[in-house]
């Protein structure tokens, strides 16, 4: 879809009117609409609601172009043109002729800067790879296929990729990480990738969460909906998604991205509850439940980002059913090692319109993980199990600030509109503007 800025009408008009009901439409002739204000002062929140209906019902009654005066709200033409670019994402079916193109081919602002237009797009861009990867089947997008997907993106942008195979991080001790991964056939992968825009500076490090299917391993999780736990790569495809948006606005700063990728299965020589492993640290993990297994990968990876002596790293995990029944499907789960760090991505949350909610890693809580048979458990019991996994990985963090967002609520969508949502790489995306324009 075609964006941009000119004060020459073209296509459908677009009037704002305070008298109609938010969101309501009403046709006036055939080259002009009306859209409902209710009487409110827009915000950013009801711009993006007034651009999904716009775009909604250009594509239901077959309008290819969209004319549209500009409100006064900050950032007007950014949010409206994210919120209608999304939109247009369609989910590709596998070996199926490809999805109807939507007839809303182009949107004119009246007022407005190109540069929040391609900012915008950019972070679609990032959106769309996210959600591609999120709903591809779990047969295609594996371990393999993400390393593969990373080191395509560095190939077109110019990146530095690193792919650590299953030997090397056995050399590395990566005990915890491997003991996951070694239920299955798919060979497990460490991806790195990284940008450098700002010279020396130290860089802000992602680590995402990559398990591309979740069986629960000998833990096996119910088979209802167990169709879904191809999406527990969510973390990965946000952080790949938000690597892509950066490097696409060409922002002064330096950021990498860690991906630890594997497939958790349940096999005749999977990890069994009551396994005690050893991670990178040297920290003993006693396995209590093979369905944790998404901080037994990210412990290990946040281990390894050190070598990249990182100004602060933000894990992001599809991590506990915990965080759902917490927070429904609205806000991500924070937590942070870090208060200035934590107020720093709730900030960003805010601008984004991708809320979360900071939860506490008190001592308390981390005393829920004590093992008699090795340094610690991997689950803490069923009481705060968001909060106890949180405390399990900020174990692996002491030496960096860090932050943990919990997405297992907002980074799909289930039943009849099931699919990836593209979530956070807004937050993480505006996280990363943010830091440059501090």
């Amino acid at each position: 879809m075609n964006f941009r800025i000119n004060k020459s009408t073209v296509g459908t008009q677009v009037a704002f009117d305070e008298a109609l009901k938010l969101n309501k439409i009403v046709f006036e002739g055939t080259n002009k609409l009306a859209i409902g204000l209710g009487g409110q002062t827009p915000n950013g929140k009801t711009v993006k609601e007034l651009a999904l209906t716009l775009a909604k019902t250009a594509n239901q009654f077959g309008i290819t172009a969209l004319f549209v005066p500009t409100l006064e709200v900050d950032d007007f033409v950014q949010i409206a043109t994210q919120a209608m670019a999304n939109n247009d994402y369609q989910v590709q079916k596998i070996d199926l002729n490809a999805p109807e193109e939507h007839t809303l081919q182009s949107v004119t602002f009246e007022h407005g800067k190109q540069a929040d237009i391609d900012k915008a797009l950019a972070i679609v861009s990032g959106m769309a790879l996210t959600r591609t990867l999120g709903d591809l089947p779990p047969n295609i997008c594996t371990p393999t296929y993400l390393a593969n997907t990373a080191q395509d993106l560095a190939k077109t942008f110019g990146l530095t990729c690193e792919i650590l195979e299953e030997a090397e991080m056995s050399k590395l001790g990566m005990g915890s990480l491997l003991s996951v991964s070694k239920g299955s056939i798919e060979p497990p992968k460490l991806i790195s990738l990284s940008y450098n825009g700002n010279g020396n500076a130290n860089p802000i490090v992602l680590v995402g969460k990559g398990v591309t299917f979740d069986s629960g391993g000998i833990s096996l999780k119910p088979g209802t909906a167990m169709d879904e736990m191809k999406y527990d790569m969510c973390g990965a495809a946000s952080v790949l998604g938000t690597m892509r948006a950066v490097v696409e606005m060409g922002l002064k700063v330096n950021l990498t991205v860690v991906v630890p990728a594997v497939e958790n299965m349940p096999a005749h020589n999977a990890s069994k509850p009551g396994d005690v492993v050893k991670s990178m640290s040297g920290q003993t993990i006693e396995i209590l439940n093979t369905d944790a297994e998404g901080r037994l990968i990210l412990c290990d990876a946040l281990t390894y980002v050190e070598k990249y002596n990182p100004d602060v790293v933000i894990d992001v995990a599809t991590l506990t059913g915990a965080v759902i029944m917490a927070l429904g499907k609205h806000r991500s789960g924070l937590m942070s090692n870090d208060q200035d760090l934590a107020d720093d991505i709730i900030s960003a949350s805010q601008a984004a319109f991708d809320g979360v909610w900071q939860l506490p890693l008190d001592e308390e809580y981390d005393e829920l993980l004590k093992s008699n048979f090795a340094d610690m458990a991997n689950i803490g019991g069923r009481e705060a199990g968001s909060i106890t996994a949180g405390c399990f990985l900020a174990r692996y963090a002491q030496n960096y600030r860090w932050a943990h967002l919990d997405i297992a609520g907002t980074a799909w969508l289930s039943g009849a509109k099931k699919g990836a949502t593209g979530r956070p790489v807004a937050l993480l995306t505006q996280f990363v503007l943010d830091q440059v324009e501090k």
